[in-house]
């Protein structure tokens, strides 16, 4: 019985994997031919069936830029760049529809030791740290073998060093996926759906609009009460939005 259920499991993981794969393959077709809406139309369908990915996040990005929705261009690439955050084409390519938002929002000043810390544990993601440290560990491990069954002092002292510094090494890499977890699981970004929303100074339609945001400006939620979102912006003002105007970007 088990065997039976372990074969029809793997067939089904097969039949979804064709399937996603034919999607992804007349999409690519579409998108070539300038038949933007058809090719949107088959991505979001592999996204329906659980698969997620840079490169499919990427491909709508591209998608939805062609058919001028800058909203949903900038969401998709925004997506492709939490799982792949060091990656040219997609900040090249979501730079270029950032440019075609309204809103012009100057981001606080940052000093350049704040610049270098967030670029370096930004370079990847905390998974991909956290693959890093189990390499180091690894090396770590033979380097310490090594030193055991090395012969001559000089080569024992290499392994020793070596070991050090892929301990160090390792320790890093954790310290640093521990912090980028820690800032993935605080940070909240959303992308504003709505052509124009007026951002509100409190949680009611009765309050009044502080400020005016567009289509495809990015947000970071602070919290959430009823049908209305706080948020901030780049630049450190904060304000309210009815939820359904904007769009959680880690919603995997």
């Amino acid at each position: 019985m088990v065997r039976v259920l372990t074969i029809l499991t793997y067939l089904v993981c097969t039949l979804g994997f064709s399937q996603n794969e034919q999607l992804f393959n007349d999409a690519t077709t579409f998108y070539n031919q300038g038949e933007y809406t058809k090719a949107a139309n088959n991505y979001l369908k592999i996204l329906e069936n659980g698969e997620h990915s840079a490169e499919l996040y990427f491909n709508l990005g591209n998608t939805y830029y062609k058919l001028n929705k800058i909203a949903p261009s900038i969401y998709y690439y925004e997506k492709a760049l939490l799982l792949k955050p060091n990656d040219s084409d997609i900040k090249n390519n979501l730079a270029y529809a950032q440019n075609m938002t309204l809103d012009a929002i100057e981001p606080l000043p940052q000093t350049a030791i704040s610049k270098l810390y967030k670029k370096f544990i930004t370079y990847l993601s905390f998974d991909q740290w956290a693959y890093v440290a189990v390499g180091f560990m690894m090396l770590f491990v033979c380097c310490y073998i090594a030193f055991y069954y090395f012969t001559f002092s000089s080569q024992k002292r290499i392994a020793f060093i070596c070991s050090l510094i892929f301990l160090l090494s390792t320790v890093l890499a954790v310290i640093v996926a521990y912090l980028q977890f820690s800032n993935f699981q605080s940070e909240q970004p959303a992308i504003v759906f709505s052509e124009e929303v007026g951002i509100k100074s409190e949680p009611n339609d009765r309050s009044q609009a502080i400020f005016n945001l567009h289509a495809g400006t990015k947000v970071n939620v602070l919290e959430q009460l009823n049908d209305w979102k706080k948020i901030e912006i780049s630049d450190g003002t904060t304000g309210w939005i009815p939820a359904e105007d904007i769009k959680i970007l880690k919603d995997f």
